[in-house]
């Protein structure tokens, strides 16, 4: 991850404080003994040499640590570049190179100041080469610790966020879900009964002119109630706040019955629900547009054959509802496929039910199971 600025040139900071520390040695070294200038001089060249390779420490560690630690021979000054290269190459874990940067390094800094023999200062020398280069690699394992600590929260943040950003997107796709079934549902029920209605009057030759009116009327109730319907449901699925009408539940079903049957569709009922004031509200609006869409679907796939609509239950077991037509021959079968079918197999799983459809005898059956669970 990307480090501030100030921080990058930190490592730099601290090499050129400890080659200023040295360089104002030699500067005093130089004036007080003129015959060794040259000898200054080119310790001031090395170590200007080792702060320039520290730019590329992060390219070649290994490298840029092995030439400052070994230029530390015949320099000073350079002790400061070799101790941050170590610190850098020390980040990476990688200890066979640490163990030879820090021998090579511990090695060239004794035999630098032996040159008068075993002296006090010789002993001072390594005393103090030995317990820096301790101090830093626990310095330079720190940092890696950090660093590693500091993109792990990173990875961890743009996780939470990709995961957020993944739930939206999810939630947006069910809620486009939600819009559509609710859409089917409402649309090809009523469509299908401007359907009925304008079939009848387009085949029907024995009209008067106000059965025509009368019929025409029918159609534009139908039409203007389909977009009212629809208008509602779009309403009550983008504004939970909204005051649209509620979703038809299951005290609308007979209503439901009543209007396709003056729409000509011969439908009998077995009501067999006892216990009807605890159902559920979600489970019987659920209900409801399970056996709109069967009652849709026999309209669509078997114009005129009569539907049979059974519906038992109690609170406490389950909701059961059965809605059966015979088949019209050369019409396609209604579990071939569509988001009728899906959109009610979804609705069920969604309050783990169960959904079968099959063809037996001449006739296409939807069994549906709903869970009816008592009130705590």
């Amino acid at each position: 991850m990307d480090r501030p600025k100030w921080m990058r040139a930190t490592p730099y900071v601290c090499a050129l404080l400890v080659t200023g520390f040295f360089t104002t040695i030699l500067v005093w070294i130089a004036v007080t003994e003129p015959e060794r200038r040259w000898w200054v001089a080119g310790d001031l060249v090395v170590g200007i040499g080792g702060l320039v390779l520290l730019r590329v420490r992060h390219r070649a560690p290994f490298a840029v640590a092995l030439i400052t630690a070994a230029a530390t021979l015949m320099s000073t000054t350079v002790i400061g570049p070799a101790f941050v290269a170590y610190v850098s190459l020390t980040t990476h874990r990688r200890w066979g190179r640490i163990v030879l940067a820090a021998l090579l390094l511990w090695t060239a800094t004794a035999v630098y100041s032996s040159g008068d023999g075993i002296t006090q200062q010789l002993i001072l020398a390594v005393s103090t080469t030995t317990l820096s280069i301790i101090a830093l690699t626990v310095a330079g394992l720190y940092l890696r610790s950090r660093r590693d600590l500091e993109t792990e929260r990173a990875e961890r943040h743009a996780e939470e966020q990709r995961r957020q950003l993944e739930q939206l997107e999810q939630a947006r796709l069910n809620e486009r879900a939600r819009i559509a079934r609710e859409m089917h549902d409402v649309l090809a029920h009523r469509i299908s009964l401007l359907s009925l209605h304008a079939g009848a009057l387009a085949h029907r030759t024995d009209l008067t002119a106000e059965d025509v009116r009368a019929a025409a009327t029918v159609i534009h109730e139908s039409a203007h109630q389909a977009l009212t319907e629809l208008r509602a449901t779009l309403g009550s699925l983008r504004d939970t706040s909204s005051t649209a009408p509620p979703q038809p539940s299951w005290t609308e079903l007979p209503a439901l019955l009543d209007e396709v049957r003056e729409a000509g569709q011969s439908v009998e009922v077995s009501d067999e629900v006892t216990g009807v004031a605890q159902l559920p509200a979600q489970i019987g609006r659920h209900a409801y547009r399970i056996v709109q869409e069967a009652l849709t679907n026999a309209r669509k796939h078997a114009p005129g054959a009569r539907v049979e609509v059974l519906m038992r239950g109690r609170p406490g077991r389950e909701l059961h509802l059965r809605i059966s037509n015979t088949l019209t021959l050369g019409r396609v079968d209604p579990s071939s496929g569509g988001l009728g079918l899906i959109g009610l197999t979804e609705r069920v799983n969604m309050v783990s039910g169960t959904l079968t459809n099959r063809v037996a005898n001449g006739r296409f059956i939807l069994d549906a199971t709903l869970p009816w669970e008592m009130p705590s």
